[in-house]
């Protein structure tokens, strides 16, 4: 690994960034380097716009991408290579304002029925019972549940706030159901063995890809195909399904952690 590199990753923490955007600003830098054959921090303002322009127009990139893109770009060249790249101030993604696909209840349950193994089924279920995204869910451990008050964690929402959510009865009998099979000390969601079963000696949680890539064959039996391959919709379909059942706009605020109101009323 370059210097350079290790300036860059060692400079995002002091950022406040999220726990993966590291690695996708050094991605994007990358990237950067690759197609211009040389070291980022000798890239010319024209080289630089060439380099974004294809990854729009050639690689195709969402604007969403883009965006990660362009800020990774943007971070390099301010605190941790001072640039003269003048294309910065034109590096803009389009902004695009979609409505998420909400999966209706009965989807919801039929799709749940038909994750397996257990420990994605769980994970899926925890998802979306308590509105977490899918690595806080995965991050859970024993000492993060409330039983008796029927309590769960909703570890950094925006503003990286900790908050506890209602945990529904059936989801908290199934996570003891499924602690059952491995009864890992603090994980509840251990990382699994080479046998794909959750191991009770790992150190870390289960990583998000293993759960995604069990997702998407549930996805099919369950017959669904408007949610594309990711588990995030779970999430989207935690406010409206509580705004049917008449709970107020602020306490799902809450649940979810978002700051604005406008922004529960979108998911």
């Amino acid at each position: 690994m370059s210097p350079l590199r290790q300036h860059m990753i060692a400079a995002l923490p002091l950022s406040g960034k999220s726990e993966r955007t590291p690695a996708s600003y050094v991605r994007a830098v990358r990237r950067l380097a690759q197609f211009s054959h040389t070291s980022p921090d000798r890239i010319s303002a024209q080289e630089l716009q060439h380099s974004f322009l294809h990854r729009q127009n050639v690689d195709g990139l969402v604007p969403a991408s883009m965006r990660i893109c362009s800020s990774g770009i943007r971070f390099f060249s301010q605190p941790v290579r001072t640039r003269d790249w003048h294309t910065r101030a034109l590096l803009r993604a389009q902004t695009t304002h979609r409505l998420p696909a909400v999966l209706r209840v009965e989807e919801v349950r039929r799709l749940l029925a038909s994750a397996t193994p257990l420990h994605t089924q769980v994970s899926c279920t925890t998802v979306s019972s308590l509105g977490l995204r899918l690595q806080d869910a995965l991050a859970l451990q024993g000492s993060d549940l409330d039983g008796p008050r029927l309590q769960g964690p909703g570890h950094r929402g925006q503003g990286a706030k900790d908050r506890y959510v209602p945990l529904p009865h059936d989801t908290l009998a199934l996570l003891r159901t499924a602690w059952t099979t491995h009864r890992h000390p603090p994980w509840r969601f251990p990382a699994t063995g080479r046998d794909q079963l959750p191991s009770p000696t790992a150190t870390s949680p289960m990583r998000r890809r293993s759960v995604q890539g069990a997702f998407r064959p549930a996805k099919h039996r369950a017959g669904l195909t408007q949610t594309g391959g990711a588990i995030h919709p779970l999430r989207h379909a935690y406010a409206p399904h509580l705004l049917a059942a008449g709970v107020p706009p602020r306490l799902i605020q809450r649940s979810l952690g978002h700051t604005p109101l406008a922004t529960t009323l979108v998911s």
